[in-house]
This record gives structure tokens, C-alpha cells and sequence, in this order.
């Protein structure tokens, strides 16, 4: 049986000069620079190619997104096999991947929570396209488009960048009371999610100065500073994103930066000659087919609906805020904002609902 085996590795061996052949031909030759390294000659001369843009593609929670992708040969090429696309979602640092979408022919299939809403375009020829729809929070982020054909495997990244707006959350407890999995739900309740690196440095791009540390999405733990001061850091150190690096996401404990986008609905405030408290707040939206909002969602109206409201409302976590569109006085600083008053054990206010559209 050895021997048997032997002969035919042999037999192998000796007809590795004929080119495997699997509709095209797929040859490594040696190159004519004289430096020993092969050169690749892709099936017949034909070379895979796959393009998508190399701006991001902006979208928002609720709305349907495409994310464009095509490929080609070069030369053109007629294939009469199926090709095979993938869609995948990275990590900012491509160290791992979620499985989107696998196709092949007229046949795909879609995986985890983008089953039922992600599926090939085929609006044209060569298009591998990938259209979502109902994005959600989570969907921002670099996607890999894949396309496989036989031997040949090329791939190219699309940048889906939800619009919306990242603000410091701390809980009732006070400052510095989350570990990372606490932080992620914090978030979560107030319809937001842990926000991003990019989604923070873009935040600060835009004015975000914020002097205590919080949870990012990776379990890294940074805060955002535009003035530097003693307290922040140092007056030494330039304007930034200032960052404590990885820590321990059960044992250490910050404040945390959440990230909410556009809304589908509506924020309105509701008052009562005398005020409210806070279950009389509650009761008061749902007498208008509505919730009390979450603090995701007025941060949402003041960016982009731009509600202005110098009147303090209740919150659902307990929490009395007013947003600031036009400062003028007797409402706060001379900068736009989100104005907070704390969590109050007593007092009556009004209250900012939620209702969706």
C-alpha cells in the first residue's frame, strides 16, 4: 500500500507541469525581473476585479441603505458560472467579521439580525450590491464586500456611517458608577447604543468637550476635549481625544458615551399649571398615545429636528433636561445643548413624550 502510494504522489508530481483546469487556466510562472519571485496569471489573463466607493455611505436608524458594489474582468470576461458574494461586517480593526450575507447565482442568504433585511441588488450586470433595510444602530460600521470565482477571491470595503449624535450618560448613582456591560445597557435604555471611536472623534470634530471618562464600543475608556484645562489633562497637551486605553470591563467602572441617530418619530413637551411628577409625567404621555422619551431621543430632536424648549421636562430615566437651540437668557449657557438638572428625588416639572410617526 506504501509503495502503492508512493507511485501515485510520483505520478502526481510528474504532471504538475499541466496547469489545473477548472474552466479557466490558473498558471504561477516565474517573472523576467531574475529575483526568483512568481508573477500570477489569472485565468486565461483575465483578472477579477471588485470596486465599491471609497467615500462613506451616510444613512440613519429606520431608513434602507445600499451599499454599492461591482465587479469585473480585465479583460472583459462572459462567465457562465455562478458567482459567489459575500458580505461581511468588520471590526474597525479587521480582526473579525460577522457573517451578512452569502449568495450564489439567484440563491442568498442572510445571517444573524440581518435576516430579513439584507439582499442582493441586481440592478445591473456584475452588481453585488447589498441593500438593508430598517437600518439600525448597530449596522454603522466597514462592511466587505466578497466576490469568488473559482480560484480567483477579490474583496473590497464600504463604509455605512449612521448620522446622529453622541452624548456622556452617567446613571442616577452619580459619576463613574458603570463597568463596560452596565454601560452597554445604560445606553440600550436610553434608545442609543456604546458609541464608537470614529463616531466620538467625529462628535469632537464638531464641538464635543467633555471632561470625564466613558465606555467606548471596543472597551476602551476616552473622553473628548476641545479646551484644554488642568483638571482634563493638562493645560500642556493639545486639543483631543484624550484615551485611558483597554480596561477591565467588569472591575473598573466610568461613565459611558452613547450614540443615538435620527428619529422615525416625534419629541413634544406636555405641561401642567402645576407641574408633574414623574409617574404623573409617565401617565400623562400615554394618555397621548405616547411614551416618555428617552434622553437618546431629545439629544436626536435637538440635533435634527432642532427642538428648542427652555422649559425642564421629566425624562424616562428619571432625569430633567431641556434642549437649547437658540441660547438666549434665563436658559442656560451661551453655547446650543442639552441642559440637565440631575435626577430630583421630588419636585414637579413637565415632560418631554415620544411618539412614533
Amino acid at each position: 500500500l506504501s509503495l502503492l502510494l508512493e507511485a501515485t504522489l510520483l505520478q502526481l508530481g510528474s504532471g504538475s507541469r499541466h496547469p489545473f483546469y477548472n474552466g479557466f487556466y490558473y498558471n504561477h510562472i516565474m517573472n523576467d525581473k531574475g529575483d526568483g519571485q512568481e508573477k500570477v496569471v489569472y485565468f486565461n489573463g483575465a483578472r477579477l476585479v471588485v470596486e465599491t466607493p471609497k467615500d462613506p455611505v451616510y444613512s440613519f436608524n429606520g431608513a434602507n441603505v445600499t451599499l454599492p458594489c461591482h465587479y469585473h474582468f480585465e479583460p472583459d470576461l462572459e462567465v457562465k458560472r455562478k458567482i459567489r458574494i459575500k458580505w461581511s461586517k468588520l471590526r474597525d480593526d479587521y480582526t473579525k467579521e460577522q457573517d451578512v450575507l452569502v449568495a450564489i447565482g439567484k440563491t442568498s442568504v442572510a445571517f444573524g439580525d440581518f435576516q430579513g433585511r439584507a439582499h442582493l441588488r441586481r440592478a445591473g450586470r456584475h452588481e453585488a450590491s447589498l441593500v438593508v433595510s430598517d437600518v439600525r444602530l448597530q449596522d454603522d460600521g466597514k462592511y466587505r464586500c466578497e466576490v469568488i470565482d473559482g480560484l480567483e477571491d477579490e474583496s473590497d470595503v464600504v463604509d455605512l456611517r449612521l448620522q446622529g449624535i453622541v452624548f456622556p450618560y452617567q446613571p442616577p448613582r452619580g459619576q463613574y458608577r458603570l463597568n463596560f456591560h452596565e454601560a452597554e445597557r445604560a445606553c440600550q435604555e436610553q434608545g442609543a447604543i456604546l458609541a464608537t471611536f470614529n463616531q466620538l472623534f467625529q462628535s469632537w470634530s464638531e464641538g464635543l468637550d467633555w471632561c470625564n471618562a466613558g465606555w467606548l464600543a471596543d472597551g476602551t475608556v476616552q473622553y473628548p476635549i476641545r479646551l484644554p484645562r488642568k483638571p482634563c489633562g493638562g493645560l500642556h497637551l493639545a486639543p483631543g481625544i484624550r484615551s485611558y486605553g483597554p480596561r477591565h470591563r467588569h472591575l473598573h467602572r466610568f461613565d459611558a458615551f452613547c450614540f443615538s441617530s435620527a428619529l422615525r418619530g416625534e419629541v413634544f413637551y406636555l405641561d401642567h399649571p402645576a407641574g408633574m411628577t414623574l409617574q404623573e409625567a409617565k401617565q400623562s404621555c400615554q394618555d397621548m398615545g405616547a411614551e416618555i422619551a428617552r434622553v437618546g431621543q431629545l439629544y436626536s430632536a435637538w440635533k435634527f429636528l432642532g427642538l428648542d424648549r427652555c422649559d425642564a421636562g421629566w425624562l424616562a430615566d428619571g432625569s430633567v433636561r431641556y434642549p437649547i437651540t437658540k441660547p438666549r437668557a434665563n436658559c442656560g449657557p451661551a453655547e446650543p445643548g442639552v441642559r440637565s438638572f440631575g435626577f430630583p428625588s421630588k419636585g414637579r416639572f413637565g415632560v418631554f413624550c415620544y411618539k412614533e410617526r
